[in-house]
Parts: structure tokens; C-alpha cells; sequence
């Protein structure tokens, strides 16, 4: 199966405490069909003092959401869109944005 959405794509989130807002995707977990979006879906986790943390405390970090809460951002319009794909003249296989028909994989 090809993913529709990939690490570094920009992604809005349409459900949950951060409907609206959007991010980068960090990381795609396609197993547990969940992405990691940059700055967004924030948890506390309370750290032992550690190298990167030397005086522990309570944390701010990005915890996963589930795929079907994230839109692809349609690189036209800017506003959320599916995904489909096509082949283009050179016989590739490239992602398409639904709503505007323009080719995400440049």
C-alpha cells in the first residue's frame, strides 16, 4: 500500500483539541496507523533528570494522533483535501490532491 501521507508533509488536524491548527509531520507510524505532527497534539510527561534533561521536571512533548484525525494541506487552496493517485506522462506514480487536482510529489 502507498501512503497517503508522508513524513514532512503539512498536515491539518480536522478533529480533536487541535482541530484547525496545522504542523509538519515527524514521524509516520504506519503499523499502528498514526503521525506525529510538529508542535501539535501536546502531552506533559513528568522526566528524571536525564543528559537532555538534567534537572527533570514536567515536559511538553508531541504525542501521536491517529491518521484519520489529519488532512492533507492541498499545496493550492491550503485548505484540507484528500488524497488520490495517478500516473503523469513520465509513468510515475504521484499523489494528487483531491479538491485542487495538483501533483504532491514534485
Amino acid at each position: 500500500m502507498t501512503a497517503r501521507i508522508k513524513k514532512d508533509d503539512t498536515v491539518i488536524i480536522i478533529a480533536g483539541k487541535d482541530k484547525g491548527r496545522s504542523g509538519r509531520v515527524l514521524k509516520v507510524l504506519p503499523k499502528e496507523e498514526r503521525v506525529v505532527v510538529e508542535g501539535l497534539n501536546l502531552v506533559k510527561r513528568h522526566t528524571a533528570p536525564n543528559v537532555t534533561h538534567p534537572n527533570g521536571g514536567v515536559i511538553a512533548k508531541e504525542a501521536s494522533l491517529h491518521i484519520s484525525n489529519v488532512a492533507l494541506r492541498d499545496p493550492k487552496t491550503g485548505k484540507p483535501t484528500r488524497v488520490g493517485f495517478k500516473t503523469n506522462d513520465k509513468g510515475v506514480k504521484v499523489r494528487v490532491a483531491k479538491g485542487s487536482g495538483v501533483e504532491i510529489d514534485v
